[in-house]
C-alpha cells in the first residue's frame, strides 16, 4: 500500500504503518496535551493507542497465521486509523476454513483480553468485567475492555468485516460463492448505511468506518462476480495473440512510439526468440524520467516473468498475476510463446462475460484468441 513504512516483521509476515497512522497518533497526543497540559498525559494517551493497535495487530496475526495452515499465505499487515489490514493472497475456497479464519482474530481479542483480566484480578482482585469500561480503570482495565469492544464490533455481519466472512461462508454452504457473496455485501453496505447515519448523530469517526465497509463489500461482490464469470475459463480465452515485441537492446523511444501507435501498454522483450522481460507502462515512465528516450530496454524491462499454459484456469493465473511485479505473464503451449495475458485481458473479459451472462445465463464466450 503507498505511503506506508515497513517497520517490523513478525513470522515472516512484513507489517507497516500508513502515514496517516501516525496523524492519529499525533492527534491523540495534541487531544491529551489540550485536556490536561501535562506530558504524563500525553505520553499515557499514545501509550494506550499504541497499546491497542500492537492487539490489532495480534487480531491480524491471528487471521495471517490460521489461513497460513490452510495453505494461504500473507503478503503484509498494514496498520490504518481504522485498524489493520492483512493482505492474504486469497481466502480459503471451504466455507469452513473461511470461516476458521475469520474467527482467529476476534478469538485473538478475547484471548488477550481474558489474560488481562486474570492478571488484574490475581493482583488485586476479583474485577468484575462491566467494571472494566469505566474511563477511571486502570491502563490494563481499559485495554481488556477496548479488546472485547475489538472482537464485538468485528463480527458485525457486514463485509468485508470478520463476521461478514462468516456470514457469506454460512450462506456459500446453501448456495454458490457469488451469490452469497453478493448477499453479504448487501447486508454489508445496509449496516454500512447504519453506521455513517449514527456517525453523523454522534462520533463522524464512524463515519470513515461506513466508507471503509462500503467500499471493501463492493470490493467483494465485484471480486466473487468475476471468479464467477471466470469460472471453467482458461489462459487460452483470455491471452492476446496480436501483440507488439521490444528486444533489450531497443532504446525506450521505440517503446513511446508503439505505446502512442496502439492500445497496448506493456510490452515482452524477446532476445533470440526468446521471453527475457517485460517493460512496464510504469517501468518506461521512470526509465524516461531516469534517463531519457535513448536509455535501453534491457536496463528498465522487469526480468522475472511468469509464465502459464493455454490450458491452465484462469482463476489460479489471476491470483499469481496479482503477485506479480510485472502485471503480465506470456501464455505457454508445449513449451513456445503463443500470446501474452495482463491484468487488462481479465477485466475486458469479465466485462464481455458479464455482458453475456446477463443476456444468456450461463453461456461462456468462446474466444477468439482460445487455441485450436
Amino acid at each position: 500500500m503507498k505511503w506506508s513504512w515497513k517497520f517490523i516483521r513478525v513470522a515472516g509476515i512484513d507489517i507497516y504503518v500508513h502515514s496517516t497512522f501516525l496523524i492519529l497518533v499525533a492527534w491523540i497526543g495534541l487531544h491529551f496535551w489540550q485536556a490536561e497540559g501535562t506530558l504524563t498525559a500525553v505520553l499515557s494517551g499514545i501509550g494506550f493507542i499504541l497499546a491497542l493497535f500492537t492487539c490489532v495487530v495480534l487480531h491480524e496475526l491471528g487471521h495471517s497465521l490460521t489461513a497460513r495452515r490452510y495453505g494461504i499465505l500473507t503478503r503484509s499487515i498494514t496498520l490504518l486509523p481504522i485498524g489493520g489490514i492483512a493482505a492474504l493472497e486469497r481466502m480459503p475456497d471451504d466455507p469452513r476454513q473461511e470461516i476458521v479464519v475469520a474467527l482467529a482474530g476476534p478469538a485473538v481479542n478475547l484471548l488477550i483480553a481474558f489474560l488481562l483480566w486474570s492478571w488484574i484480578s490475581m493482583s488485586g482482585g476479583f474485577v468484575p468485567l462491566e467494571e472494566l469500561y469505566s474511563s477511571d480503570e486502570s491502563f490494563l482495565g481499559r485495554l481488556v475492555a477496548i479488546n472485547v469492544m475489538l472482537a464485538v464490533f468485528n463480527m458485525l455481519p457486514a463485509l468485508p468485516m470478520d463476521g461478514g466472512r462468516v456470514l457469506r461462508a454460512t450462506l456459500a454452504m446453501r448456495m454458490n460463492a457469488a451469490a452469497a457473496t453478493e448477499v453479504a455485501a448487501r447486508v454489508g453496505q445496509g449496516l454500512a448505511l447504519g453506521l455513517g447515519f449514527l456517525g453523523l448523530l454522534y462520533n463522524p469517526f464512524l463515519i470513515f468506518i461506513a466508507l471503509f465497509v462500503w467500499i471493501g463489500a463492493a470490493a467483494e461482490a465485484q471480486l466473487a462476480q468475476m471468479k464467477s464469470a471466470l469460472a471453467g475459463m482458461t489462459v487460452g480465452h483470455a491471452m492476446l495473440t496480436d501483440y507488439a515485441t521490444l528486444s533489450p537492446d531497443e532504446p525506450l523511444v521505440r517503446a513511446v512510439e508503439r505505446t502512442l501507435a496502439g492500445s497496448q501498454k506493456d510490452f515482452p522483450v524477446l532476445a533470440d526468440g526468446n521471453v527475457v522481460g517485460v517493460l512496464t507502462h510504469s517501468d518506461l515512465l521512470r526509465g524516461l524520467q531516469a534517463q531519457g528516450q535513448q536509455a535501453s530496454v534491457g536496463d528498465w524491462m522487469q526480468r522475472q516473468v511468469e509464465c502459464a499454459d493455454v490450458n491452465e484456469p484462469l482463476q489460479d493465473v489471476l491470483q499469481r498475476l496479482e503477485n506479480s511485479p510485472c502485471r503480465m505473464l506470456t501464455a505457454t503451449k508445449a513449451g513456445s510463446t503463443v500470446g501474452i495475458v495482463s491484468l487488462d485481458n481479465f477485466v475486458e473479459l469479465f466485462r464481455i462475460q458479464a455482458a453475456i451472462q446477463a443476456r444468456l445465463p450461463g453461456r461462456i464466450p468462446r474466444s477468439t484468441n482460445r487455441p485450436s
